[in-house]
Parts: C-alpha cells; structure tokens; sequence
C-alpha cells in the first residue's frame, strides 16, 4: 500500500515495513511512486516545521551525533554560516535538528536533516536540540532531500553530488527523484556532469552559489573537450586559482577555458604585494593594495574621514599634476 504522506509517516509513526535492497524497484514502490509523495511536497515547502511539530524535543550531546550515511553539503564557511552561528549564540536554537538511532552502534545516533545547527552546537559547544524517531534507510535520505529543498539552501552542485552518490549507494532513479523533488529528464542531466567533470575540479571550485544547471553544462561541454580536461586540472591546482574568493572560481575556472584558443592570452600584470602607510602623527593609517588593473586605498585612525574627504576633493588637481609629471618624464626620455 503506497504511502499517501511520507513526512506525516516519519513524524508520526515508526517504520511499519521491512525494507529491501535499496536498489531493488520493489522497495521504492514499498514507498510510492514519486506522485504519491509528490502531494506533500509544496506544503513542505511552505513550512517544513511541521515535520516537528508534535514532537518531543530533547537535548542530546553533539559528540554522540554522526553525520549522514550520505552527505549533501560541501564545506565551506561562507555568511549564511556564519549568520547562523550568531544568531543561534545569541537566541539559542530555535529549530530542532530531526536524528534517527545509529543502525549500527547502540548509544550513538545519526543526523537525518540540521547538519549546520549540528555543527554550530558542536563549534559553540552547547547540547543539540533534537527529535529521535526510528527511520528506515530510504525515509532517511527521502526526508534529508527533501528538507533541504524546503529550505532551498543547498547550491545546484551540491544537490547534483548528492544524487550521484545516492546513485552510488544503489538507489533507483524514482527514489532519487523523490528525494530531490525533480522529474527524470532533470535529474539525467544532473548525473551528467560528475561523470564529465573530475571530482577533484568540482571540489576546487566549491558550493558555486548562484551558479544553475545551464552553467554547470556548459561548463562540463568545455570540459568534455579532449584540451580541456588537462588545462582544467591545471588551473584549479594553481595557486592563482587558490588565492580567489570562492564565489570567483567558477567564472575564472569557465573563463579561462572559454577563452583558450581565440586569442593570445596577454600575460597578466603581478600584482603587487598590500603595503601599510601611515602619517608621523599616526592619526591617519592607510592599506595599499594594487593589483595592477585596481589602487585601492582604505585610510583609518582618528582623521582618516576628514583626510579622504580632503583628497577627494582635490581628485581634479592631484590628477592634472600627474599627468603633468608624466609629460615631463617622457620628454626628458
């Protein structure tokens, strides 16, 4: 019989049926096809915290928490983390994290969904706020896809690894769409690109956030190119590359592979190492960074205001006197 409301069924009730072999179809059909659970899923997107709504909550040490049997996030400590950990440092959780007993070590348990409030109780730490139910294997990574989702704060690339290696695992397509809530011609594309794109680039370039599924492709035909795959590897490993913002990475990575071939690659001016300054009095300091397309010029202490204001009035004239400096050094070349 096919479940009508499979998160109602995690919150509200222990499993009730064997479970098979994960990549056998007859266990995804224990479950439903996608359609049946896809009934619930825009009400998980307006609020997921009915999934724990009803729930007893308790408070369980971090150390006794392992992830995942299957990871969906790549690490990275980017402002949204951040934001989390001082809002939860400042007003406590608020959210209870949803755990399931370890199926294989008595006393420890697994997280299903709240893997960063689980890592900020750990970083901060404070006991997790949390509701233990008993899930099967499949409930679990239907109701972690799923979840995160809802929440829509995984990157494209993550929720792509995420399939790839529930693929891996052996689950059936039909399971995997459900868990990630896409239809089948979706999520053929998705697998497409870690069997194109080494894993080792694809962690290189990180989270990519506000990179979607067309750039992921069209990054994968260039990598696809016999030239490129080579060249790709070349430039993630480079310390040019690792020096970048994370958010950079993808468009330098896609650049740079765009452009091989068109035209000769004008070399790029070093740019030239950060230097401090600052006045015999020490009521102004300043940060110089040239980068040779870029000055930036970041003035602090106790006149830096009224100083930066003096030199940007003056823009005009300290201009004209540069330029006219310039003039007479070329003529006396």
């Amino acid at each position: 019989m096919a479940r009508k409301n499979i998160f109602n069924n995690l919150m509200h009730a222990e499993p009730d049926e064997p479970v098979q072999d994960a990549g056998q179809e007859s266990a995804v059909r224990k479950f439903g096809a996608a359609k049946s659970i896809s009934s619930s899923i825009d009400e998980l997107a307006r609020q997921a915290s009915r999934l724990t709504e009803g729930e007893t909550i308790v408070e369980i040490k971090p150390d006794l928490i392992d992830g995942s049997f299957v990871a969906d996030r790549m690490k990275a400590d980017d402002e949204a983390y951040q934001e989390l950990l001082s809002a939860i440092r400042e007003r406590g959780q608020d959210t209870p994290v949803l755990i399931r007993p370890h199926p294989e070590h008595n006393g420890r348990y697994m997280i299903v969904f709240g893997h960063r409030r689980l890592r900020v109780a750990r970083e901060l730490g404070r006991p997790v706020r949390a509701i233990i139910k008993a899930l099967a294997d499949i409930d679990h990574i239907i109701a972690q896809g799923q979840e995160n989702a809802a929440r829509a704060n995984l990157t494209f690339i993550e929720r792509v690894l995420f399939a790839e290696r529930l693929e891996q695992l052996g689950y059936g397509r039909e399971t995997i769409q459900s868990a990630l809530s896409v239809d089948y011609q979706t999520l053929s594309k998705m697998l497409t690109i870690p069997k194109a794109i080494p894993a080792e680039i694809i962690e290189a370039i990180g989270p990519a956030k506000g990179v979607g599924r067309d750039r992921w492709l069209d990054l994968r035909k260039l990598i696809e190119r016999p030239a490129n795959t080579g060249a790709a590897l070349a430039i993630v490993t480079s310390p040019e590359f690792a020096e970048a913002e994370q958010e950079q990475r993808f468009d330098l990575l896609f650049g740079r592979l765009s452009g091989a071939g068109k035209k000769p690659v004008r070399k790029a001016i070093q740019p030239r190492p950060a230097r401090a300054w600052s006045a015999a009095d020490n009521r102004v300091t300043g940060d110089i960074r040239n980068t040779g397309k870029a000055f930036n010029l970041a003035l602090k202490a106790r006149d830096a205001s009224r100083f930066g204001e003096y030199l940007a009035t003056n823009l005009d004239r300290f201009y004209e006197e540069f330029r006219q400096s310039d003039t007479n050094k070329k003529i006396g070349d």
